[in-house]
């Protein structure tokens, strides 16, 4: 039987998160997206989980409020659970200097975002046979942490 598949989606485009999110509805049904629009959201967010985290983030690398998607992927890599996250960076960069700096903050994955309905259709099938179907992914568990200051 096919287990949930909780993806942290943090991308400052609510737009992005209705594409995938109806995307997923036809092609990867497992997935079930949280999404947050900000460096301080979704530090939040992962301050306050207690229990299973998610199994995968996509992050925008370039969030127009706050810090970076490059800073957030930084914050992840320092929590001991959260360096065990595969974070895979979302930009409409192509350019080698941005890709080269996603993979040195400890990115996953460096993937551009698709330009089409058809495209977003695409990378979630993508998505789903590489992460899901292809990889394992151990299930982290996380501890609320009251000290707002770190993940």
């Amino acid at each position: 039987m096919p287990y949930s598949y909780p993806i942290l989606l943090v991308d400052d485009d609510p737009s992005i998160a209705d594409l995938l999110t109806r995307s997923a509805k036809q092609i990867f049904p497992e997935a079930t997206f949280t999404h947050v629009s900000s460096y301080a959201e979704a530090a939040q967010y992962m301050s306050d989980l207690s229990g299973k985290g998610p199994r995968l983030i996509l992050l925008d690398v370039n969030l127009q409020v706050g810090l970076s998607g490059l800073e957030f992927l930084k914050l992840i890599r320092s929590h001991p659970q959260g360096r065990f996250l595969p974070v895979v960076m979302l930009s409409s960069s192509r350019e080698d200097v941005d890709t080269i700096a996603a993979y040195l903050a400890g990115a996953s994955a460096y993937t551009q975002k698709p330009d089409s309905y058809a495209g977003w259709k695409a990378y979630v099938s993508k998505l789903r046979t590489y992460w899901y179907g292809t990889v394992t992914v151990p299930q982290l568990w996380f501890e609320r942490n009251d000290d707002k200051t770190d993940v």
